[in-house]
């Protein structure tokens, strides 16, 4: 879809949390996870990013789907470094453009 992606596989064995995240912040990549630590490091560790979004819920099938209508509907928020996370169908945004913490994915 045009959109530059770097998959953990491609860079090799997992780094680790910490250096994944630093690397996405230091190459200004939003990190897209399924794992839910990586709020923990931004909220409770301060941790600079370029924003995140998790999909801990989200079966592989309708992750690309999700992706797509994310990006249409809040690239404002996603440009903005938000955190967004996506579960049971419900999407909430922290970010500063955000107006709403949780809105419906449509």
């Amino acid at each position: 879809m045009g959109h530059d992606v770097l998959d953990i596989s491609d860079i090799g064995t997992d780094p680790g949390d910490r250096e994944l995240l630093s690397r996405a912040a230091a190459e200004d990549r939003i990190l897209i996870t399924i794992d839910t630590d990586f709020g923990e490091l931004i909220f409770l560790h301060d941790m600079p990013h370029a924003g995140l979004i998790r999909l801990p819920d989200v079966p592989m099938e309708q992750r690309i789907d999700l992706m797509s209508e994310l990006i249409r509907f809040h690239r404002a928020a996603l440009d903005s470094s938000a955190i967004v996370t996506i579960r049971g169908g419900r999407i909430r945004l922290s970010s500063p453009l955000a107006s709403r913490n949780s809105n419906d994915l449509r």
